[in-house]
């Protein structure tokens, strides 16, 4: 949760472990009132973002169709009935394929990292889960792909023969090893994956290594394939701004230097600014 002040910057921070999955029978209104306290009480604008709005959320906020400005975004804002509270919507956009992909939360923390005013459109990259490749700029966002990096890695982790043989431990250079394997011309994922068994059986590998190098696979694979993408969308993929949480986007800064990318970060509360632009869009706030 972030109070903003009327410039807009943030003058406090509040967490909980209130995610939708650790909500039961549907007490969103309790874990709203524990979140922002007497600020409720405030008659200030509520905005939120993200799951949230769901299918399993709260109330279900449509998705916007890329490519998306954050006034479109803005008026499709969903009233959640009874409460303050307003629900920004997700996005959609369908590839080559014509196969659907969506986004809730992210939207609004790219139109947070976004510049004041922006000229040319950007790459910029969410790790996470789910990570996000989003194209922006002055027209907003214009498209965006989604790779299940993080949950694939915890899959393979915990629930596969390939976390049989590690062990707790950081091991960069087993990471860096992992992400320039999946860089490679040859790379192929689904064959490469099984080197994070054979190496350390062959002690080849430690097994403080092991999580680490099948990150680096992964969001090795994640980058080659999200580069082709860019490509693909006329977007150079030079140099890119990560957006989230620091400790993820210093391992995927590592990965994008190894590929010849250059990083800059996005604001730390980009997520606030981007509620703050849209509530400024849909005229929640005073003139």
């Amino acid at each position: 949760m972030y109070e903003l002040d009327a410039r807009g910057v943030v003058v406090r921070e509040r967490r909980a472990a209130l995610g939708i999955q650790r909500i039961t029978d549907g007490r969103f209104a309790d874990a709203l009132a524990t979140l922002c306290g007497d600020a409720l009480s405030q008659a200030v604008p509520v905005l939120a973002c993200g799951m949230i709005g769901s299918r399993q959320g709260w109330v279900e906020a449509p998705y916007c169709d890329c490519p998306a400005g954050i006034d479109a975004i803005a008026g499709a804002l969903t009233a959640v009935p009874g409460t303050a509270l307003l629900i920004a919507p997700g996005l959609m956009v369908r590839d080559a394929a014509g196969v659907a992909d969506v986004m809730r939360g992210e939207e609004t923390q790219i139109l947070g990292a976004l510049p004041d005013r922006p000229v040319d459109q950007s790459l910029y990259v969410l790790p996470g889960t789910h990570s996000k490749w989003a194209i922006a700029g002055a027209e907003g966002i214009l498209t965006f792909t989604t790779f299940m990096t993080g949950e694939l890695y915890a899959v393979l982790r915990d629930h596969s023969i390939l976390g049989r043989l590690a062990v707790a431990g950081v091991d960069n250079g087993a990471f860096d090893r992992g992400v320039r394997m999946s860089l490679r011309e040859q790379a192929a994922l689904t064959h490469d994956l099984f080197s994070a068994r054979t190496l350390p059986l062959t002690s080849e590998l430690a097994s403080e290594g092991v999580g680490d190098y099948l990150s680096g696979l992964l969001v090795g694979a994640e980058i080659s394939a999200a580069r082709a993408w860019a490509a693909g969308n006329s977007a150079a993929a030079a140099g890119v701004t990560l957006v989230g949480e620091a400790a993820l986007c210093e391992r995927y800064r590592r990965a994008l230097t190894i590929a010849g990318v250059e990083t800059v970060q996005g604001s730390p509360v980009a997520a606030a600014r981007g509620l703050w632009r849209i509530a400024q869009h849909a005229g929640m706030l005073p003139s």
